[in-house]
């Protein structure tokens, strides 16, 4: 590869490299993939250069794609009137390529000018939908910053937009992702308000924040029961309807089923069970097409679930089989069903290591699938560490050392990856609790663990700051 460091610009560079090969006009164009007259017409400064011909031009050059992206923004679109049919397709091969610094600079060209606002706004919308989530973040956050001022619905859709990009691993920002959006949820159209509220609850419910859990459900609660009222009193369903990936009745439900679940976890089993009872009577549903008897079925079989549960949490222990019967069944609710038995393991104080030994090889892969990082969703993260702080709690007591311990140091390394401070701090007491039983391995893993417990704290401390 020809050094090019030296040159300033692309047409300087594209000349040094022709003569460091000794290329002609003609052997240029074609190594290129362009014809003549387009090549001779760029090295004359007579035609505009497109990210589609500089693409064209690195790669004959034998250079990564995307590398003078940084000299073409400073030569070719750092213009008194930026032109949005250059810019367009440049943006949208920024995201393509990740280059995600070129697509802050090519922003902050087009803040001042009002006009920008919607042509960005759609070229978020299809890069959201083409996956490229950080990209579409850069310009949704400069939409929203151009219209602070106003009480827009799109500034409202692009902080929700935010919101949901904002989501990942680290709880302590998924938390101040959901703070910050929850003030404009009200402000989008009702049917977007139904799936904002719906993701919000799903949020709160990860981070075990319930009192916000049930605040948020009570709005999705209401605004969906007014929602399903409203298309049944007309002759025809509006068309915004058909932006819910989910039917209608979906979110009335979901949100009886959380706030119950807020009332469960609050210990008040008297009344999630209330609740519960309400959410298990779908006879109000209407439809009856096969997505909305596909939900039903789903409802009433978590309802009747949860029912179980909360009269085992609430000390019915003769339900235990039938509550594993329940879950064992379902790859996708073991890991769930494990941390519930755990729960009223220690909080009964009642022997189940018959139960362990039958999903020993389940939990084991559930083990072997977070080292791998498959389980990364903010729900299954949650489960995961508070399962492995119930195991911990319960072998120690039980002075089964060996698993205790090896349960608590993987429970606190999962709690300082995704910040769980709670965890991070109930397996902190737990290991103090019986330090003198510890082996110096566990010892020493432990305040290795520790120390970067704090390291992440403290770069987050920053972050907030």
């Amino acid at each position: 590869m020809v050094s090019l460091k030296n040159t300033t610009t692309i047409l300087g560079a594209l000349e040094q490299f022709s003569k460091q090969n000794g290329l002609n006009l003609s052997q240029l164009s074609k190594q290129a993939g362009l014809n003549t007259g387009t090549m001779s017409a760029i090295l004359h400064s007579q035609r505009v250069l497109s990210v589609h011909q500089l693409d064209r031009l690195t790669r004959a050059m034998n250079l990564p794609d995307g590398h003078f992206y940084e000299q073409y923004i400073q030569e070719n679109l750092n213009g008194a009137a930026p032109n949005w049919r250059r810019i367009k397709p440049f943006l949208y091969r920024c995201a393509e390529l990740d280059k995600l610094d070129c697509i802050k600079q090519i922003v902050n060209l087009l803040l001042d000018n009002p006009l920008y606002s919607s042509p960005l706004f759609e070229a978020a919308e299809d890069l959201i939908a083409q996956g490229k989530r950080m990209a579409a973040a850069i310009l949704y956050e400069s939409v929203a910053l151009s219209e602070k001022s106003q009480h827009s619905e799109r500034l409202a859709y692009c902080q929700f937009k935010l919101f949901l990009t904002r989501l990942g691993s680290d709880q302590e920002q998924n938390y101040q992702a959901a703070i910050q959006f929850e003030p404009f949820a009200e402000r989008l159209d009702e049917i977007d308000q139904l799936d904002a509220l719906k993701n919000l609850a799903d949020t709160y419910r990860s981070l075990r924040r319930w009192d916000k859990v049930k605040k948020v459900c009570i709005k999705l609660k209401q605004l969906a029961e007014i929602q399903y009222s409203l298309s049944h009193s007309r002759k025809k369903l509006d068309q915004g309807f058909v932006k819910l990936p989910r039917p209608l009745f979906f979110y009335v439900v979901f949100g009886n089923m959380l706030i119950s679940n807020a009332y469960y976890e609050q210990g008040d089993y008297k009344l999630a069970l209330q609740i519960l009872s309400e959410a298990a009577d779908l006879e109000w549903v209407k439809e009856a097409d096969k997505e909305t008897l596909y939900w039903k079925s789903l409802f009433q079989e978590w309802t009747q679930a949860n029912i179980l549960l909360t009269k085992l949490m609430a000390g019915d222990l003769a339900l235990l089989p039938e509550y594993v019967s329940y879950f064992e069944k379902k790859e996708n609710e073991i890991l769930t069903g494990l941390w519930n038995i755990m729960i009223v393991a220690n909080r009964y104080k009642i022997n189940v290591d018959h139960i362990l030994t039958k999903f020993e090889s389940v939990f084991s892969k559930v083990l072997e699938q977070e080292v791998n990082e498959i389980y990364n969703q903010q729900n299954t993260d949650n489960k995961l560490v508070g399962l492995l702080c119930e195991l911990a709690d319960y072998y120690l007591f039980r002075e089964d050392y060996e698993q205790g311990f090896k349960s608590l140091m993987h429970g606190l390394k999962k709690s300082t990856i995704i910040n769980n401070e709670s965890s991070i701090l109930r397996c902190m007491r737990l290991f103090e609790r019986f330090r003198n039983v510890a082996s110096a391995e566990s010892k020493v893993e432990y305040h290795q663990l520790v120390e970067m417990g704090d390291g992440h704290e403290k770069k987050h401390s920053v972050a907030r700051h």
